[in-house]
C-alpha cells in the first residue's frame, strides 16, 4: 500500500512574542494522499504558512511527527532536509522569489545547479516547462522585464523543474490581478494533474481553492474538511 504523500501525527507548533508563548495548533493529525490537490483555507494568522513550512522541512514542530512519503522528518539532519527540499518538494510563494541577476532560464536551473543536476537533460526539461507556461520566448529575459503574472509563471515552472513529488503553494496569486491569477492557477492545477504531483495550496481565496480536489480549513488550531465546488473530487 502506497504511503500518504504527507502525514501529520500530533503536531504542535507555537511562537513566542513579548515573552509569551502563543500556540498555533496542537495535536494536529492530517493525511494527504499521493497525487491529491488540496486547498488549505484559513484567514491570515491562522497558521497556514507555518504549516506549509513544517511540511516543507523549513521549520521543525515543537512536538509530533511529520512524514513525507512515509519518512519522518524529525529523523533527518539539516543536510538531509535541504536535500529533501531540493529533490522532492517544489515551492511557489506569494513573492516570486526570482533572482534578479539571473535570466529566466538560469532561475529555473538554479535549484538543480545547487544540487549538481543542471545537466543537458535538465536544461531541456526547463525549456519544456517554459513552453508549457507560455514563456518559451523569454528564457534570456531578466525578471524585471516580466510582468507579475509572468514572474509567477516562471516560479511555477521552477517548482516543477526538479520533478518533485509534492508542491507547496503559499498564496501564489496574492500579488496578482484577477486575470493573471486565474492563468497561474490554471497552469498550476493543470501541470500538476498531468504529472500526478501532490499539491497543498494555502489560501484564503475561494477562487484560488477551486484548483483543488479537496478543501480543508485551518481555524483555531484545528483542521476541518470543507465541501468542494460541484464537480470537484
Amino acid at each position: 500500500m502506497r504511503a500518504p504523500a504527507v502525514e501529520l501525527r500530533g503536531v504542535e507548533k507555537g511562537y513566542v512574542e513579548a515573552g509569551q508563548r502563543h500556540l498555533l495548533f496542537s495535536g494536529l493529525d492530517w493525511r494527504v494522499e499521493a497525487g491529491q490537490r488540496v486547498a488549505l483555507l484559513g484567514q491570515s494568522g491562522s497558521g497556514k504558512s507555518t504549516l506549509l513550512a513544517l511540511i516543507g522541512a523549513l521549520e521543525r514542530p515543537d512536538r509530533g511527527t511529520i512524514l513525507l512519503a512515509g519518512r519522518a522528518l524529525e529523523a533527518a539532519s539539516e543536510t538531509e532536509r535541504a536535500r529533501l527540499r531540493r529533490r522532492r518538494i517544489g515551492f511557489v510563494f506569494q513573492a516570486f522569489n526570482l533572482v534578479p541577476t539571473l535570466t529566466v532560464l538560469e532561475n529555473l536551473l538554479l535549484p538543480l545547479d545547487l544540487d549538481g543536476r543542471a545537466d543537458a537533460q535538465a536544461r531541456e526539461r526547463a525549456r519544456g516547462l517554459l513552453a508549457a507556461v507560455g514563456l518559451e520566448q523569454r528564457e534570456r529575459s531578466y525578471p524585471d522585464r516580466l510582468s507579475g503574472g509572468e514572474q509567477q509563471r516562471v516560479a511555477v515552472a521552477r517548482a516543477l523543474v526538479g520533478e518533485p513529488e509534492l508542491v507547496l503553494a503559499d498564496e501564489p496569486t496574492g500579488n496578482l490581478d484577477a486575470d493573471s491569477g486565474e492563468r497561474v492557477l490554471e497552469l498550476l492545477g493543470g501541470l500538476l494533474a498531468e504529472r500526478g504531483v501532490t499539491l497543498i495550496l494555502a489560501t484564503h481565496s475561494a477562487r484560488a481553492a477551486a484548483v483543488a480536489q479537496q478543501r480543508v480549513r485551518l481555524e483555531r488550531g484545528r483542521l476541518t474538511p470543507e465541501p468542494g465546488p460541484p464537480g470537484s473530487g
